[in-house]
């Protein structure tokens, strides 16, 4: 495994308005999952293919474990890649598919055997691909970029053509395939659930900068920008001004609890957003208002609560989430405390603001 290190990356590809990665910066450690996520056309792909040399960055370096390797080819650079399409031999069956990189190695049979094992595919050694499943042809495909022994692992959307049901469990296999395997590891999807379920870490990227890099619970709780706050999950995103406390935030529908705030100060103006999942129902709780919209969606209720506005005379609404258990109905008057917890200061326009609740 490796550590890899990305130093003011950029690329512009010809005929383009805009760069597709714009003086990135980013690390990757040792036996870490990162995963790149953002909308189509951020700028993520072409990360991945700068990494793996599959494209020439126009200006700074990519580092594997403090070694330079811009003009590396990708057969040097001890890289394995699974594409979106898995790129499986349809002529070659699953042992042939998996030791197609090997060529004649030592212990060649042996680790091809080990590594059909750890994928949980033994006795589909014979198997063809048109006969596998779409799970079974993923964990080929990774078996396939795993048994080199590479220092890193690149994954281009690999779940991507797979039905709901079966994306998630995959998802958990492969995770859990390259722990063992100790492979520092790169995915890169759009889907923000994916990347919350398979990474240690997630990279937030649009127009090919980063907005924000972070655990999943920390860019979910703690989005630094507008971007992250509404790409990531959904928000409620408001203005306000920070409490004489420094530790609220004084809005127009009433206080908000923010836990940190860190340099702002009292009375600074602030762009904020609560998680749906902040509202905790509470009949003494200071955001009241009234439900003009339910969904019943299973694990909770989306419910839209419009709230009487202090400076202005169209009410303030909120997407809020409501315990599946408890009933509410449209037109009904209903109170909330916020946790502190699910409350963020952004910066606007996606340009990062180091003061933010962390």
């Amino acid at each position: 495994m490796a550590e890899i290190q990305l130093e003011n990356i950029s690329k512009v590809y010809p005929g383009a308005d805009a760069p597709a990665v714009d003086a990135l910066n980013l690390q990757i450690g040792k036996g870490e999952i990162l995963t790149l996520l953002g909308p189509s056309g951020c700028g993520k792909t072409t990360t991945l293919r700068l990494i793996a040399g599959f494209e020439a960055p126009d200006s700074g370096a990519v580092f594997f474990d403090g070694r330079n390797v811009v003009g590396v080819p990708p057969q040097k650079r001890s890289i394995g890649m699974v594409f979106q399409d898995y790129a499986l031999f349809p002529h070659l069956n699953v042992y042939d598919n998996v030791g197609f990189g090997l060529g004649r190695c030592k212990n060649r049979r042996r680790r091809i055997g080990s590594m059909i094992d750890l994928v949980g595919l033994a006795g589909l050694e014979r198997q063809m691909p048109g006969r596998l499943s779409g799970g079974q042809q993923g964990r080929v495909a990774l078996a396939r970029a795993l048994v080199p022994g590479p220092a890193v692992i690149l994954l281009d959307e690999p779940f991507s053509s797979l039905d709901a049901d079966l994306r998630v469990r995959i998802q958990r296999e492969v995770t859990a395939i390259i722990k063992k395997a100790g492979t520092t590891a790169l995915f890169v999807t759009h889907d923000q659930r994916e990347a919350m379920t398979i990474s240690d870490r997630i990279a937030v990227m649009e127009k090919g900068r980063l907005h924000q890099v972070g655990t999943p619970r920390g860019i979910y709780q703690h989005p630094e920008t507008e971007f992250v706050a509404t790409f990531v999950g959904r928000s409620n995103l408001l203005r306000g001004r920070i409490g004489a406390d420094g530790r609220s935030i004084t809005t127009e529908v009433g206080t908000v609890p923010c836990r940190h705030t860190h340099e702002r100060k009292p009375g600074d103006e602030v762009i904020f957003c609560i998680r749906p999942c902040g509202f905790e129902r509470d009949s003494r709780g200071p955001i009241c208002g009234r439900i003009v919209k339910t969904a019943f969606i299973g694990e909770n209720t989306d419910a839209l609560l419009a709230v009487n506005s202090a400076e202005s005379r169209k009410p303030v609404q909120f997407l809020v989430h409501i315990h599946p258990e408890e009933e509410v109905r449209v037109g009904e008057e209903v109170c909330f405390r916020v946790l502190p917890y699910f409350v963020a200061v952004v910066s606007e326009k996606g340009e990062k603001d180091e003061n933010v609740c962390k």
